[in-house]
């Protein structure tokens, strides 16, 4: 609190040397001026006074016979006096103070955690068709509708938290891992799922733990048939249905499924050969619109541009929608080249590889396959023919129809009534 207050009302560091410097300091402390940070250097002394301190201090260095000379000048006075002097210094500081406390008020980042299954362009997406974007104002930001429209638009979110720190809005969400089909009807019971396959070919492996089975191991299907109902059958006295039971279908499926993959990789290709001769140009931009600052115009006929591009920060959270960078420009000219057999064999492994790492990803398995590689003086054709097997299939809310209540005959009806 003392730093302040002596900020506030200026001090000067001043170098003291001469007859009797400890006198000095004496005769300081009985006329009420107060000196700090005294440091003896030998021959001199240093030490801190205040403004007014410092003007009363000139028949004192006269009585003692000691001098003093200003080494430095601080605090609150000094710096106006400076500041008098750079009007357009000032001007430019207020103006920046103006514009930072105009565009505090908008949002100038959006920063998304929490998403794996939906990607940052959906929900970005989504939020622009809710008229949530960059540079719109903090005040037309409803956060709790926001948060509610996002859990009750996809079924995969189970928690959102939406906050604005400085211009960054932060939206936070958590993904359910398996989304739920089941649905209700107008009355609010289940309606059930069923489990369909969605691929053609033939169940290899099945478990029914809830629904009705439709078909066994070994029974072809098409895509979309259905595998397991969600209606499980209440029969009468007489074998006839009564009614069905809703259940959300549960069972683990394999189906076995051919397909054929061809991959074709040419021997000859163009590869861009950089001269490096290259030119940087200063890229300036405002929210959408930038602007590139160079000389004259690009002097090559084939050239790549790469740019590296900052958004102003001021604090960690606290953004301008104002953007600096470079651009890097290229020469290069195209060549044709030719792979030689190592090249091309090492190309067509590697596409093998990724194909392999698709379908492991995918879970799905390879029970038998044949690959076979054509070559050419052009190029190099893989084919491959593959028996497959993987858990292809899909919920989906059930096709079956209650069973409607019959209505008992009308005279039936009058009959019991007049008894």
């Amino acid at each position: 609190m003392l730093h302040w207050v002596q900020y506030i009302r200026g001090y000067v560091t001043i170098r003291v040397w001469g007859y009797s410097t400890e006198r000095l300091l004496n005769l300081c402390g009985n006329h009420d001026i107060l000196v700090w940070n005294i440091v003896n250097h030998g021959d001199y002394d240093t030490m801190n006074i205040s403004i007014k301190g410092f003007f009363a201090l000139k028949p004192l260095l006269k009585k003692t016979g000691t001098r003093a000379a200003v080494l430095g000048k601080y605090g609150l006075p000094f710096f106006v006096s400076k500041m008098q002097r750079r009007k357009v210094f000032v001007a430019g500081l207020l103006c920046c103070l103006i514009f930072w406390m105009l565009t505090a008020g908008y949002i100038w980042n959006i920063e998304i955690e929490g998403n794996y299954v939906l990607t940052e362009d959906i929900l970005l997406d989504y939020l622009d068709a809710h008229d949530v974007h960059v540079a719109m104002k903090k005040s037309r930001l409803h956060i709790e509708d926001l948060e509610k429209a996002l859990r009750e638009d996809y079924d995969i979110i189970t928690w959102t938290s939406v906050q604005i720190k400085g211009t960054t809005l932060l939206i936070y969400i958590k993904e359910n891992e398996m989304p739920s089909y089941e649905q209700t009807d107008p009355s609010g019971k289940m309606q059930g799922t069923d489990i369909v396959a969605d691929k053609a070919g033939v169940i290899s492996y099945m478990i029914t733990r809830s629904g009705v089975p439709q078909v066994a191991p070994g029974d072809t299907v098409e895509k979309g048939d259905i595998l397991v109902s969600g209606a499980v059958p209440v029969y009468n006295e007489d074998t006839t249905i009564r009614k069905y039971q809703f259940v959300k279908s549960d069972a683990d499926i394999l189906i076995r499924y051919t397909e054929s993959v061809s991959v074709k990789k040419d021997i000859l290709y163009e590869e861009k050969i950089y001269s490096g001769r290259q030119k940087k140009m200063i890229t300036l931009g405002i929210n959408d619109r930038e602007w590139n600052l160079r000389f004259g115009k690009i002097p090559y006929e084939e050239y790549d541009i790469s740019s590296e591009k900052k958004q102003v920060r001021l604090l960690d959270r606290l953004y301008l929608p104002l953007f600096y960078g470079n651009k890097t420009i290229r020469e290069y000219e195209m060549a044709h080249q030719r792979y030689t057999e190592e090249e091309m064999d090492q190309i067509i492994q590697d596409e093998w590889h990724k194909i392999i790492t698709t379908l492991d990803e995918k879970g799905v398995q390879i029970t038998e396959k044949n690959v076979t590689i054509k070559k050419n003086d052009n190029n190099w054709v893989l084919n491959a023919r593959m028996q497959l097997e993987e858990e292809a299939v899909i919920s989906v809310p059930t096709s079956t129809e209650p069973v409607p209540v019959e209505e008992p005959p009308e005279d039936e009806t009058t009959k019991i009534t007049a008894e």
